[in-house]
């Protein structure tokens, strides 16, 4: 019997897997959007100034209530997301500072007159103690005057019958005079205030009058020798912003024009607000129209120091 050739069978199985396709991708990515999003959000508002998030909380709660403007005022409100708020465009009352945050100028201002009150008190209570301590200064302190001002911490020093500044119907100083100036230049020089100094006369008039030379001149030549005596002292003349004459104008007894106590000299340690305000005085000119041309004029003004 023949051999019967058998055919070999190989049987193949395959496997067939099915696939869930890509939504696991969609999702994925969405999930990873999110996180970016969201780190981003944390790092925007970590960065973010005070204003910057007043300002996006006001969009939100009134996105429509204001149409958005930029500029550079903490009252624009300039942030990430401009809009929203009251008056966005009202600049007056604040002010942006270096930590870009909102600065009441009223209240700031307030605060820097009180330092400077502070400052002019503690200087008169230290010119007390100098008085006090310095056996001129002791001698002559029914003759200084300390007081605070409008203008600032006043030191006058008031000529007596008895006991006077200046050698009479002239602008020397006495000895005792210059060791008092000199005495308050070095006190004097160690504040950042401003100093004003002003002459005073009695009501005395020359016998050749005031075509002459008058109490005018003699007050601004008695106020000049002061600012001498000052800088002698150690005051930088840097710090002095006027020096005026002003005769027998302001007296300091009204009732007896002639009166010594008349004769003095008024030293103004200036606030910042009296130095602000001199400042500006002559610094804007005017403009006097008349019928034919505007002709630019400058305001040279000097107030009264006393």
């Amino acid at each position: 019997m023949a051999d019967e050739t058998r055919p070999v069978v190989i049987r193949k199985i395959r496997k067939h897997y099915r696939t869930h396709g890509g939504q696991w991708k969609i999702a994925y990515a969405d999930f990873v959007t999110a996180m970016m999003a969201f780190f981003l959000l944390m790092w925007l508002i970590n960065t973010a100034s005070q204003t910057q998030l007043q300002g996006i909380s006001e969009y939100f709660q009134t996105p429509l209530d204001a149409i958005p403007n930029r500029g550079a005022g903490t009252g624009d409100r300039t942030s990430l997301i401009q809009g929203g708020g009251k008056d966005l465009t009202r600049r007056d009352g604040q002010a942006r500072n270096g930590s870009d945050q909102p600065v009441n100028l009223k209240a700031a201002q307030g605060e820097l007159e009180r330092r400077d009150r502070s400052r002019l008190e503690d200087l008169k209570t230290r010119l007390e103690r100098l008085i006090e301590s310095n056996p001129t200064m002791r001698e002559f302190r029914k003759q200084l005057l300390l007081d605070i001002t409008t203008e600032g911490l006043r030191i006058q020093i008031i000529d007596d019958k008895n006991r006077p500044m200046f050698a009479l119907a002239r602008a020397e100083l006495e000895p005792h005079t210059r060791e008092i100036l000199r005495k308050l230049g070095g006190v004097l020089n160690e504040m950042p205030n401003k100093v004003s100094l002003s002459g005073h006369t009695d009501a005395t008039a020359y016998a050749s009058g005031e075509k002459n030379y008058s109490n005018w001149e003699l007050s601004a030549d008695r106020a000049n020798a002061s600012r001498r005596e000052l800088i002698l002292g150690g005051m930088n003349d840097q710090k002095i912003l006027r020096v005026v004459g002003l005769s027998s104008v302001v007296l300091f007894d009204k009732d007896d024009p002639t009166n010594p106590v008349n004769r003095r000299i008024s030293i103004i340690v200036m606030s910042n607000k009296a130095t602000e305000a001199l400042g500006k005085e002559g610094a804007q000119t005017k403009e006097i129209r008349t019928n034919e041309a505007v002709i630019p004029s400058r305001s040279l003004g000097v107030s009264d120091a006393s």
